[in-house]
């Protein structure tokens, strides 16, 4: 029995080192001290922040590909420079002279505006993550000290779901789209789609995490509540 038992252990353990790992393998970080000064939820923050900026970043350069005009209203010699501009605005979180020092929303507003004469493809991504990161509280790694609101959080899923749906639907002054993204004839492209899904999904399981977070430590404190009077000492004289 013993052998059998551990037999059945020893191919559990194979069969999963064994999954395979074809289409990528699991990305990790080495531990540091300040992972000490996080939380479970406040991990899952980070690594989805640092995830929709990612996603951010491919928009904008698949944009780019399709709009090559774009980058060349911002003064770049190259696309791969107007990336490396856009990349240091956002990440210091420098304002845009396009956006004329809006922020967040009212920035998205007006880089989907027909009027907008700048690069477009740079505010509308510098914008989209402006108002991600104002919704996380301005900041893109959080810690113990960090208060997240998922309401907050709900909205800017939502916010990321009209901006995308205006970018496929809005036209310019002449009738044409505002950006050419998605292509849906001879040859099928959705991958602006998939990208703007990833973010979208991202932000809704952090917003749930979130509200999870606060009803199952109301519940845990009930519990505690009834279960004091069953957890107490007996007399043993």
């Amino acid at each position: 029995m013993v052998a059998l038992t551990g037999a059945a252990m020893c191919t559990g353990c194979v069969s999963y080192q064994d999954a395979p790992t074809a289409h990528g393998k699991v990305r990790s970080t080495a531990m540091t001290t300040a992972d000490l000064a996080q939380t479970d939820i406040n991990r899952m923050a980070t690594l989805g922040m640092r995830a929709n900026l990612e996603s951010l970043y491919r928009l904008a350069d698949k944009l780019y590909k399709r709009n090559p005009r774009e980058w060349r209203k911002g003064g770049a010699a190259t696309q791969a420079q107007a990336m490396v501009q856009l990349r240091a605005a956002i990440e210091g979180r420098r304002r845009l002279p396009d956006l004329k020092d809006l922020r967040d929303v009212k920035a998205l507003s007006l880089s989907l505006d027909p009027s907008f004469s700048g690069d477009r493809v740079a505010a509308f991504v510098f914008s989209l993550s402006d108002t991600i990161v104002a919704a996380h509280g301005g900041t893109t790694v959080f810690y113990l000290s960090d208060g997240l609101d998922a309401q907050r959080i709900y909205n800017a899923a939502r916010n990321v779901e009209i901006a995308a749906w205006l970018l496929s639907s809005r036209h310019d002054i002449t009738g044409k789209p505002l950006l050419l993204a998605n292509a849906l004839a001879d040859v099928r492209n959705v991958s602006f789609e998939r990208e703007f899904g990833k973010i979208i999904g991202r932000l809704d399981l952090l917003a749930e995490m979130l509200d999870e977070k606060y009803r199952r430590a109301g519940i845990g404190y009930v519990q505690n509540l009834l279960g004091a009077q069953f957890l107490q000492f007996l007399p043993v004289r």
